[in-house]
């Protein structure tokens, strides 16, 4: 039997996903991760046991597995006919592989029978070990699924005080010091039971997002690792309770520029990236500055541009030789040395200025950025919509 359970679990899980819409989801969502899972480990622990020589109840593994299956049945609010008919098809499946596979060993009919009970006893058991998952998550339901706790989430977000101490009681919610607020791509699924206690969630809002009482440690990203396996979620910054709508708002603009390229995923730390966001916050005041700051460059052709920008960008952010900057952008050191030539006679006294200097920084640094998510196929904009950056904005290729 066990050269036929690779090829095996996938025609059940194929069955299984074609005869029953809420288990038709992505395979490499979460759900879909769990389901194969599931059937791989179940078909193996059935072998197991009927080559133990007197068989054996279902193993430790295999009846958490039944019981975690229960469990998300009722963290999903559904009933158990789906799971049910799930192990139904899958013993029909296997059945009919045993059928066509007995013949060419010679298996008697007395061992057939034996192996089709031992077969339909394993069902019963794995089923009756859901029901039993499913009814303990029925009697312990998750914190983060209680109404009370979302309607805090929402208080601390943009509530007034005086309503929140009262929420938290009723929600049995201590309120702690400082909470580090949590973006998640839209449309996340979320293995509720896999959240600490403490974390307050609102997932199935456009803009899904979570709570965490203090800092973000490696704990809690273990815990969202688990709970939103291959999702990409930015973690704000970690701020006193009544600041918890700043944190939201820096992770949600970081999620933005993750989901346009910008920043790099799966989990972006906003603490990691502030400049980035600073520069990109306002596009529009960003273009002023652009104009301000690099408008003696009009009269140039774009190529002339770009070449000089480019340049000028990595001399202020290196401060580096001729030779290092040239290993830099893959050009002769004396290519450099006449860019620079030429910046100098543009830009003048501008370069000695502390102040003019910065803003030219800033404005190619933000630039640059942009050009990360132009060559990503995305805009960068504000929270409530995209802009394309102002011609006089430069971005250097």
């Amino acid at each position: 039997m066990r050269p036929e359970l690779p090829s095996l679990a996938e025609e059940i899980v194929t069955e299984i996903r074609r005869a029953i819409p809420e288990y038709a989801r992505p395979l490499d969502g979460p759900y879909g991760h769990v389901l194969r899972l599931s059937v791989e480990h179940n078909l193996a622990a059935f072998v197991d046991r009927i080559a133990a020589p007197h068989g054996a109840p279902a193993d430790d593994d295999s009846a958490a597995t039944a019981r975690m299956l229960g469990q998300y049945e009722a963290h999903e609010g559904r009933d158990l006919d789906s799971l049910q008919a799930a192990y139904r098809i899958g013993g029909q499946v296997a059945w009919r592989r045993v059928m066509r596979v007995a013949p060419r060993h010679d298996i008697s009919a007395a061992v057939m029978s034996r192996l089709a009970d031992a077969l339909f006893v394993y069902l019963d058991e794995l089923a009756e070990l859901s029901l039993d998952g499913y009814r303990q998550a029925r009697a312990r339901p998750i914190p983060a699924l209680d109404e009370r706790r979302r309607r805090l989430l929402r208080l601390l977000l943009d509530g007034p005080e005086a309503e929140i101490a009262e929420s938290a009681e009723a929600a049995g919610w201590p309120v702690p010091d400082e909470v580090t607020l949590v973006a998640v791509e839209p449309d996340a699924r979320c293995a509720w039971a896999a959240l600490d206690e403490d974390v307050l969630a609102d997932l199935e809002c456009a803009a899904p997002h979570l709570l965490l009482p203090g800092p973000f440690t490696p704990e809690r990203r273990r815990m969202l690792d688990e709970a939103l396996p291959g999702r990409l979620i930015a973690v704000g910054v970690t701020m006193p309770t009544g600041q918890a709508a700043d944190s939201l708002r820096w992770a949600r603009r970081a999620l933005g520029l993750a989901l346009g390229g910008v920043l790099d995923g799966p989990v972006v730390r906003c603490e990691e990236h502030l400049v980035t966001l600073w520069l990109l916050s306002d596009p529009a005041l960003v273009d002023e500055l652009a104009r301000r700051r690099l408008g003696v460059l009009d009269g140039m052709t774009p190529g002339q541009r770009d070449r000089l920008t480019e340049t000028l960008r990595t001399w202020l952010v290196t401060r580096g030789t001729a030779a290092e900057m040239a290993a830099i952008l893959h050009i002769h050191p004396q290519t450099v040395r006449y860019r620079m030539r030429k910046i100098e006679q543009t830009f003048g006294a501008e370069l000695a200025d502390p102040e003019a200097r910065f803003g030219i920084e800033a404005v190619l640094r933000a630039a640059h950025l942009r050009a990360r998510a132009g060559r990503a196929g995305t805009g960068i904009g504000t929270d409530t919509g995209t802009r394309r950056p102002h011609p006089s904005a430069i971005i250097p290729r």
